[in-house]
This record gives C-alpha cells, structure tokens and sequence, in this order.
C-alpha cells in the first residue's frame, strides 16, 4: 500500500495513522480528509497525517485505499462523495461499531464497487476524542472484526487483514448481524448505562454533592460515558433492533434485583453477585495478557 486516504483523522482515524508509520518505513503516504481545517492542521503538526485536502478528487488519486473512520452517520454521504473517483482496484473499509448498516450504504451506493468494501470494527478506543488522543499503540493485541460478505473481493479482504494486523491487532471474521448483535450487548448497552447513570446524577438538585463523594466505583463504572456524544448517538440508532432487546433484557434483570430487595431475599441476591463476580474474575483472568 502506498497510499492511504483517511476519512476523520480523530482518535481511531489518527491512530491507524500512527501505528502503520512506527511499524514500516516505507508506511504509505497517508492523505487526511474531515470536516474541519483546524483538526487537520493539528494532524499535520502532530505528523499523524503526510497531507490534508479537501479536495476528495485529489485526494483519491492513486489512492490503494479509503479507510472511513467518522461516526457512522457520515458514512453514506462520504460513500456518494468517493464513488466518481474510485478505480476498479481501490479498496474501501470504514472503523464503525456497527456493520448491518454500514454494508447496506456500501451495497447501495456503490453498487457493483461494493464488492471492493470491506466492513472493519477495531475494539480499541479510549475516554477522550480527536486525534490530539491518537495513539500508535492504540491496536495492539485488540481485536479488529471484519464483516466481508460473499460478494467481498479475496484480494480486499486480505488487503485491510494486512493493514489491521501491522497496527498490532488480532482480525476475526464474522458476519455483519452477528458482530451487531454480540457489540450490542457487551459495548453498546454498557454506553448506554454509563450515560443514563451520569446523566441521571447530574440531572438532580444535589447533583455537586453527589459528584463530590463518588470515588473509584463511580469512576471505573462510567469512564466510558466520556465518549463522543455524537459517535455513540450514532451508534445507538444504526444498532436499534439490538439494543432495544438488550434494553429489554437488562430491565427484566434490573426488575428481578430490585423484587430480590423488596423481598430481603438475601440468598437470591448472593447467588446472582457470586455468579456475576465468578464471571467477571473468569473474564478478567483470560484477557490479563491479551
């Protein structure tokens, strides 16, 4: 690959960037494209990015691959903008947490070009946005999920396979509905608890007192509800029909805890936490060196 277009050169876009120069020295020529100048210019100054246009027509020339890595809302309206510049060897992946969605806009709008999208999803992230938080480590021993459907060219497969495995990352393959509804449980329904919680808190009358005594507990609980509000926006209406079973779900078990303490059921509230500590500890124990 000698050249990289990158669409959203923020914490994922950028750290992409970073990871494919500290692994190579012959990294591709990585062109960034966003919305904004100022971003652009601090990728620059940081030298994440070799060069920022907005031009998408100069930008693509001689371009081996487009990696799309804005919140997923952004996606079908870069996908019309690249089209007219595509070649027959251009190969395109996007860094969305979700797929269904993602490979209906690639089927939809590039038609026959389709075949050249592959849908990535890195499970790598942090706190804090923007590219001044990228990271060429961000990747490494994460696992990134790829959703090529049948019509997927072999050669584009193995292609972003190959870019995601010099960042340092483990790439499985699965299809688009069975990554949304796994992430819609174990990612996207604990943003959306870490959001309620805070949102819920500073919400309240007493809302400094409140944040004034939370410790650790508060603090490991809902770190993740420092994420960009319109990415997770984003995310939570793509994955709908998922997460409003997991909704659903989590309510019934909410519901069961609280009759447990209507009831002063001790023996049924100690058997439900020694069964979510054993598996948190299990969990726990199996990624210590991963």
């Amino acid at each position: 690959m000698k050249k990289l277009v990158i669409f959203g050169v923020g914490l994922i876009g950028g750290s992409v960037a970073l990871a494919l120069k500290k692994a190579n020295q012959y990294a591709p020529h990585i062109v960034g494209v966003g919305r904004g100048e100022s971003s652009l210019k601090i990728a620059l100054d940081l030298g994440v990015i070799d060069e920022a246009s907005d031009n998408i027509e100069q930008a693509l020339k001689g371009a081996d691959m487009v990696l799309i890595a804005t919140p997923v809302a952004q996606t079908p309206e870069i996908l019309r903008a690249i089209k007219p510049h595509l070649t027959t060897s251009t190969i395109i992946t996007d860094a969305g947490s979700t797929k269904s969605d993602v490979l209906s806009y690639a089927h939809n709008i590039l038609g026959n070009l389709s075949a050249q999208f592959v849908g990535g999803h890195p499970i790598a992230g942090a706190e804090k946005s923007g590219v001044s938080a990228a990271n060429s480590e961000l990747f490494l021993n994460k696992n990134v999920v790829l959703t090529p459907t049948d019509e997927t060219q072999l050669n584009a497969i193995n292609a972003v396979q190959e870019m995601w495995q010099t960042c340092g990352a483990k790439v499985t393959n699965m299809t688009a509905s069975s990554h949304d509804s796994i992430f819609a449980a174990v990612s996207h329904l604990p943003h959306l608890l870490a959001f309620a919680l805070v949102n819920d808190l500073a919400t309240r009358p007493n809302a400094d007192q409140l944040f004034d005594f939370a410790a650790s507990g508060f603090r490991d609980f809902t770190r993740i509800a420092g994420s960009s509000p319109e990415m997770w926006r984003d995310i939570s209406l793509a994955n709908k029909t998922a997460l409003l079973s997991e909704l659903s779900t989590y309510q019934a078990e909410v519901s069961n805890l609280k009759t447990m303490l209507e009831n002063e059921d001790a023996a049924s509230l100690q058997a439900l936490f020694e069964r979510a500590s054993l598996a948190r500890n299990a969990w726990a124990k199996s990624n210590e060196n991963k």
